[in-house]
């Protein structure tokens, strides 16, 4: 007898400003049933061990296999766990990774913040899974050349968003119509 196959488990992973309720990320996991989010961390906030170790325990949680969708500092968590972790994750969305490497504007940490705290470098080996990196073109807190730089770094396939800014609230995100399609679209490949 042939055993139904498993379906996958979205993971929405949030960047360092976690969980906000008119995020994409918020109103999709809401929107997709079983789907589940990385918990924000209650201290060492800016420390990526500490989001790699909750990133992998929320993969660990899961049973069968795992669609990451990582938004903004959460693609970058995702590089890092992919080099120290191997859990059944059938594809990735990443979603305009932050350039950690450039100094961000005002109010985010400074390079020097990041690096002492784990987030450089960044890692830049192929990840052992699908992936799509979503390309803002006018992103502040990533240029696209940058950001395409990384998609290859990691084999990934770069899709281009046009002018969604960092695809967040402040840049009229909110729902996001195409994100959720892109997220059917890796879950339904990754049952061929």
């Amino acid at each position: 007898m042939e055993r139904a196959q498993v379906r996958s488990t979205i993971l929405f992973v949030p960047g360092l400003r976690d969980h906000v309720p008119e995020h994409w990320q918020s109103l999709l996991a809401q929107a997709l049933p079983g789907s589940r989010t990385v918990e924000p961390l209650t201290h060492d906030k800016l420390s990526c061990a500490a989001r790699v170790e909750a990133l992998d325990e929320a993969v660990a949680a899961i049973e069968g296999p795992v669609v990451l969708v990582a938004h903004s500092a959460g693609c970058l968590m995702v590089a890092h766990w992919a080099e120290k972790h191997r859990r059944p994750v059938a594809a990735a969305l990443l979603a305009c990774p932050v350039d950690a490497e450039t100094p961000l504007p005002a109010g985010y940490p400074t390079p020097e913040e990041l690096r002492s705290n784990g987030w450089l470098p960044i890692p830049r080996r192929p990840l052992p899974f699908r992936t799509v990196v979503g390309v803002s073109s006018n992103d502040p807190l990533a240029a696209q050349d940058r950001t395409e730089a990384l998609a290859e770094a990691w084999g990934g396939e770069t899709v281009r968003l046009g002018e969604v800014g960092h695809l967040n609230p402040a840049a009229g995100y909110g729902p996001w119509p195409a994100g959720l399609r892109l997220i059917q679209s890796l879950r339904a490949a990754a049952h061929g």
